[in-house]
């Protein structure tokens, strides 16, 4: 029996931490297949300085419009809290995705409730609530792709359609949960969990912490006016993702070779998206393979400005992000020791604190 556990211990871990990387190679060697790498160098060699400085502007610009509906979405259970603190758990967060896939939205979810004094099980429902937000938005940006695109993109992409219905259904069974479980959150919950009880107490357990989770999570988004505040930031969030794309293909001088235009960077955004569904290092892999494929495909670049753009703007989101973990990190300690309180780290905000076990 041991041995069993011993060797299925092993076997999750190797999967755990090898199958993304191995993702990742798959998907890189598909995707720059038949291209040629020092073509797309050479290309990349020509970026204009200028389109770049605004392009890493606009990128900290769409994150940071990330954070304040984070903390529009926080408001409802501490007020006051600081947007550096949640602009540096957001970049905390897509930085150790670049490392450990998912592993960031645990980790910005408690860097947060650290520094802000918050019970880290409302932290995370607040991350929950946040994904389940995107995951509409992305939907609605990918009805509005079929509008804005002048050809037939359901028959370009084959797999948009299946994709988006069931998107669709997901979306709405999630919704209907959620008011479910918040409108009727003691008696179902109790009731639930006391069935699992009988048949599985640890699964009952994790049931019981999902639950309370998304609850905590769920309740803070509270009134009309944080409502509409929470909608204006992700429509205005989603724009400057578009402009940014639409920056980055004039970083690359793209608009010389074919027409390029909001609403073409508007697709790209929205469908290269759907790279960052599978479980790869800062979407590395995926994010080429979709991207590359959007505008060889759909938009009739060849295959070396494709993958130019590809590996160009992936670069520089992906050092964006693992550099600027370790300096908000800094700096935001460096505010907390002046202020008398303690420093915090990627072990410290594990440990138990504000009510939570």
């Amino acid at each position: 029996m041991t041995f069993v556990k011993l060797h299925n211990g092993i076997i999750k871990k190797i999967t755990g931490y090898f199958l993304p990387v191995i993702l990742t190679i798959i998907f890189l060697i598909l995707a720059f297949r038949g291209i040629n790498l020092k073509e797309s160098l050479l290309l990349i060699s020509k970026t204009s300085i200028t389109w770049l400085i605004i392009y890493i502007v606009i990128f900290y610009i769409s994150h940071f419009i990330r954070a304040l509906r984070w903390k529009v979405i926080t408001n409802s259970v501490k007020k006051d809290t600081s947007l550096l603190n949640h602009f540096g758990a957001v970049m905390i967060g897509y930085g150790v995705n670049c490392v450990i896939p998912r592993f960031g939205e645990i980790y910005r979810g408690l860097f947060l409730g650290k520094w802000e004094k918050i019970s880290r099980t409302t932290m995370i429902g607040t991350v929950v609530v946040e994904r389940v937000i995107d995951i509409i938005s992305f939907g609605l940006a990918s009805f509005i792709s079929v509008i804005l695109y002048s050809g037939d993109l359901i028959k370009k992409i084959p797999w948009l359609k299946p994709t988006l219905i069931v998107g669709f259904i997901v979306i709405s069974i999630i919704i209907l949960l959620i008011v479910i479980l918040i409108k009727f959150e003691k008696g179902l919950s109790n009731s639930l969990i006391k069935i699992l009880s009988k048949v599985n107490p640890v699964l009952s357990k994790k049931f019981s912490e999902t639950i309370t989770t998304l609850v905590e999570g769920f309740s803070t988004i509270k009134g009309v006016k944080n409502i509409f505040y929470i909608i204006f930031l992700t429509a205005l969030m989603f724009i400057i993702y578009a402009y940014n794309t639409y920056v980055g293909f004039l970083m690359l001088n793209m608009d010389e070779a074919n027409f390029v235009d909001f609403k073409m960077a508007w697709v790209f955004m929205a469908i290269s998206a759907y790279g960052t569904l599978i479980p790869t290092p800062g979407g590395t892999g995926s994010y080429h393979i979709i991207s590359i494929f959007i505008l060889s495909k759909l938009y009739n670049f060849n295959s070396e400005i494709s993958g130019a753009y590809a590996l160009l703007t992936h670069f520089i989101q992906y050092v964006i992000f693992v550099l600027s973990t370790p300096i908000l990190i800094f700096i935001i300690n460096r505010k907390r020791v002046l202020k008398g309180e303690t420093r915090e780290n990627f072990v410290s905000v594990f440990n138990s604190n504000y009510g939570d076990k």
